[in-house]
């Protein structure tokens, strides 16, 4: 399987890719007596089965696998795991009112084998004497999902099922599918609207400013309300939300229902044209090899009549993919480059370089960035700014690029992505969290998106 980066925006892609839950092989560790099975990777040429409830195996595997996968792994504090489960163990407890005098965590040493065993003997008795399945496998969730948020890395992650989008509409807030942006601010609005979706039909337009979601309120006293961002994310076929709008370029205020439903999603493509009589203007949705060979391909049928006096191409809503795509398409503006490392716990760090195959371009470029270019957006972007490869228009990416994550299946049919290295930049700067600052900052706000005007492609146009 191809090493790639979880692109934030779309966590249930990499679910997509690991969805053949029956491995090839198991994970670097045997299992002993107290051990569950390894997590495995992947085996794309088997069907997905429904995922099943996780159980206390399944809390197991996802223990060993990040000792064995992760890219802190080897330095690992076991309490470090161990505490949180146990934590969100007693909480789920407590919210469904079972609540238990034996729920004690039990004394725990920084061993790992031992600590599992003293966990999984208390867990064990605990979850035994629940009253139903639902609450077995309500533990095991909550106990599972704190040891993953435990790592606070964005490229950790438990998925849990494949969840695509059944409204069809991003807005500012997010920088991916229940993924909140941490400088969201008002107004929340439609910046992605897919064609044919419900949000379309239900006559939502780009720009367009979400008030409130089945009545309840986006942003309270300027703090954003996450839970309603639940009610997009989490909704089922068939399920209706209601928005409340308001679209800036009338100023009038509106609701609007749309239903959730599987629609036909449009492949991702690379669009391309001429703007100001010779500036290749293309697109880039997501960084796979594919469409970056596309890009070049875009850019050499439109100087093949024009000599080009630059190239502008659109990274905006970008939510990562593949090194190989990054390696490529900056091998098209230099040669002979690193571009970023990967490292490992012990800063032990290998170099990525340009893919020195491609010709170069030799025109000026201008990358156009926004919250939403991420993971592998965040890497090329960062190589373009410290390496003077061309110029960044637009506003901060969103700093979601820990490491390249790979997909671990699980027992119940679910998949744990877990990066086995970290990035750093190509100057060995951080851009994790960070973000990459553009060159010059040029918003699109909803007005804009609303009037059809792009601003930051204007900028672009400017300055070549």
């Amino acid at each position: 399987m191809t090493t790639r980066w979880r692109p934030l925006a779309t966590a249930a892609a990499l679910l997509a890719v690991a969805a053949a839950l029956v491995g090839t092989g198991a994970g670097t560790s045997s299992a002993g007596p107290d051990r569950p099975p390894a997590c495995a990777r992947p085996n794309p040429e088997q069907p997905p089965p429904a995922p099943k409830p996780a159980t206390l195996t399944t809390v197991g595997q996802v223990y060993y696998c990040v000792f064995d996968n992760y890219f802190s792994g080897p330095v690992l504090d076991s309490r470090s795991l161990l505490v949180p489960a146990f934590a969100a163990l007693t909480q789920e407890l407590q919210r469904r009112g079972l609540d238990r005098a034996d729920a004690t965590l039990p004394a725990l040493t920084g061993r790992k084998d031992a600590d599992w065993a003293a966990f999984a003997k208390v867990y064990r008795r605990v979850a035994d004497a629940l009253p139903d399945d639902d609450s077995r496998a309500a533990v095991a969730a909550a106990a599972i999902q704190a040891m993953v948020d435990a790592l606070d890395d964005n490229h950790a992650r438990w998925m849990k099922k494949f969840a695509p989008n059944l409204y069809g509409l991003d807005l500012s807030v997010t920088i991916g599918p229940g993924d909140v942006d941490p400088v969201a601010a008002e107004p929340a609005h439609v910046n992605r609207l897919m064609a044919n979706s419900p949000a379309e039909a239900a006559g939502l337009k780009l720009g367009d400013e979400v008030l409130a979601i089945n009545d309840v309120p986006v942003f309270v006293n300027g703090i954003l309300n996450t839970a309603v961002l639940s009610w997009l994310t989490d909704g089922e076929v068939g399920s209706a939300v209601r928005f409340t709008v308001r679209r800036p370029v009338t100023g009038e205020t509106f609701t609007a229902t749309a239903t959730a439903a599987q629609f036909p999603s449009q492949r991702p493509s690379v669009q391309s044209r001429l703007v100001d009589g010779d500036i290749a203007y293309v697109t880039l949705p997501n960084f796979a090899p594919p469409l970056a060979d596309e890009v070049l391909a875009a850019i050499a049928r439109l100087r093949a009549d024009t000599a080009l006096r630059g190239v502008v191409l659109d990274l905006r809503g970008n939510g990562g993919g593949s090194p190989d795509a990054v390696a490529k398409l900056l091998g098209a503006l230099a040669h002979g480059k690193v571009t970023s490392y990967w490292c490992d716990v012990r800063d032990r760090c290998t170099p990525n370089r340009t893919d020195d195959s491609v010709a170069l371009l030799n025109v000026p470029f201008v990358a156009l960035t926004d919250r939403r270019c991420a993971s592998a957006c965040d890497s090329f972007a960062s190589a373009v700014k410290d390496l003077r490869l061309g110029t960044l228009v637009g506003t901060r990416t969103a700093g979601a690029v820990s490491g390249p994550g790979q997909a671990y299946v699980l027992d119940n049919g679910t998949a744990l992505g877990l990066p086995k290295h970290h990035e750093i930049a190509a100057n060995r700067e951080i851009v994790n969290t960070i973000g990459v600052a553009p060159d010059h900052h040029v918003p699109t706000t909803a007005a804009d998106l609303s009037a059809g005007r792009d601003p930051a492609l204007d900028k672009a146009i400017s300055l070549l």
